[in-house]
């Protein structure tokens, strides 16, 4: 299917584009369906009920928290992450809805919400189940929702005609559904990738939202991490981790005083701007999905990289950088996963960091074949990583990992721009590989916090 570049970077808020975002946006579509369907004044209880990981690492990604916030009508990329709180705890104290189509509905946060610990749902294990029931205690309207990685949210219905069908693209002019059509299509054209993209999108939308909308991403980025480097603290949630990004910012600074400075300092100041973005986000602070919550500092990262140290780097080109890795990032989603909770975390950072190494590509001047090259070496070093929260929180190991995946995307680039575009594996074979990874990966390593560092660190 064709993925918009706006359907990878959302703006939304932390800590988890599929535990947060995603429960917020299907709240919001239940409350659409209750509303067009006239029964939305017939409503006196909703029950939600969690599924897999959604059960499991829902109370530290705040997913009861969003599923409130969701039925308050608010939106990720709309509400102000400095309200969240008053909101929630609103609804907590008073066990009523205060705003939005069911203002007043009475809703218990710890009856009305059930973490289901038994098999997941058949489909996916981001599965939930949304019920609403009249006065005689009758359900007049429910719908399974499942939050399938990146804030994409699908129905079961919708679930099931895109796993037989597969998607069907719109009418673009270069719908490339894997690399090698992308490479084919490109060279047939004689355009770059971001061209192609470029192309595709301007055939959905105007040119001028198109580009006012990739300098709304990219700025929400930037301010994302000028936030995490200004603030330091600690990180809610219990586990008392202190963050790192204002302490390493000022050692670094401190640093350029120095007559003697290291080469390798420069990986410090790309694991810098990754760790900024993730410590906001596991804050709850606004984020874009790059392609999802957990991987988001990837690649903002590596965009702050290429214009604080790269010659000649010019802010006209990250369009072109968000471009590419977002037709990346496309393939990878279609082909494969963005999930965690589905492939582990090489379908989060692994992919975060293959589209990194593309966009970066891309602005140095790579062929498309140089490009697509930068993206299968990213992915391939990041194959088999899991997905394994300390208590069920995105912070250990997730922030540091953001920081090492903006670093292999970095030498990703590097590599690739130092060979001629041929390598030994297609990068479709990388995206396939990850794929049959997560399918064969045990749930416990997938975003459950049932294995791995979840159960071999001991919480504080």
């Amino acid at each position: 299917m064709f993925l918009s570049v706006f359907d990878l970077f959302k703006v939304g808020i932390g800590p988890s584009s599929s535990h947060t975002v995603g429960p917020m946006v299907a709240m919001n579509r239940f409350l659409d369906h209750l509303t067009a369907s006239g029964i939305a004044g017939d409503v006196v209880r909703v029950v939600v009920t969690l599924y897999g990981s959604l059960a499991y690492t829902g109370k530290g990604h705040g997913t009861d928290r969003a599923v409130v916030l969701g039925l308050l009508g608010e939106r990720p990329d709309r509400i102000d992450p400095a309200d969240v709180k008053e909101l929630v705890d609103g609804v907590i104290e008073t066990t009523a809805l205060s705003r939005g189509p069911l203002k007043g509905l009475d809703f218990d946060f710890g009856r009305d919400i059930i973490f289901d610990f038994d098999a997941p749902l058949d489909e996916h294990t981001n599965g939930m189940l949304v019920t609403a029931y009249d006065a005689s205690g009758n359900p007049v309207g429910s719908e399974t929702y499942f939050s399938v990685g990146g804030g994409f949210v699908v129905t079961k219905p919708e679930f099931a005609d895109f796993a037989s069908s597969g998607g069907e693209y719109p009418d673009v002019p270069y719908p490339f559904r894997d690399a090698a059509e992308m490479l084919e299509m490109g060279k047939a054209a004689n355009k770059t990738i971001a061209e192609m993209k470029f192309e595709n999108e301007i055939s959905q939308h105007s040119e001028a939202d198109v580009r006012t909308r990739l300098d709304t991403i990219w700025s929400v980025m930037k301010d994302c991490m000028d936030r995490g480097i200004a603030t330091d603290g600690q990180l809610p949630g219990g586990l008392k981790v202190k963050r790192r990004a204002r302490q390493i910012s000022d050692a670094l600074e401190a640093d350029t005083t120095r007559n003697v400075k290291y080469a390798h300092a420069v990986m410090d100041w790309i694991s810098l701007y990754a760790i900024a973005v993730n410590e906001e986000n596991a804050a709850g602070g606004r984020i874009v999905t790059a392609p999802t919550n957990g991987a988001a500092g990837v690649i903002p990262a590596t965009i702050r990289y290429y214009l604080e140290f790269c010659p000649d780097a010019s802010e006209d080109t990250v369009d072109d950088f968000l471009l590419t890795a977002a037709a990346i990032g496309g393939i990878i989603k279609t082909k494969a996963s963005i999930s965690g909770a589905e492939v582990g975390c090489q379908g989060e950072v692994g992919s975060a960091a293959a589209m990194a190494a593309a966009g970066l590509c891309a602005v140095l001047g790579g062929t498309n074949a140089q490009i697509e090259n930068a993206a299968e070496i990213a992915i391939e070093h990041h194959l088999g990583m899991t997905c394994d929260p300390v208590g069920g929180l995105v912070q250990v190991p997730c922030i540091e990992r953001n920081a090492m995946g903006a670093v292999k995307a970095v030498n990703a680039a590097s590599l690739a721009l130092r060979g001629d575009g041929t390598h030994f594996v297609p990068l479709d074979s990388a995206i396939e590989t990850m794929r049959q990874t997560g399918v064969d990966m045990l749930s416990k390593y997938k975003e459950t916090s049932q294995g791995g560092l979840a159960v071999n660190v001991t919480e504080c």
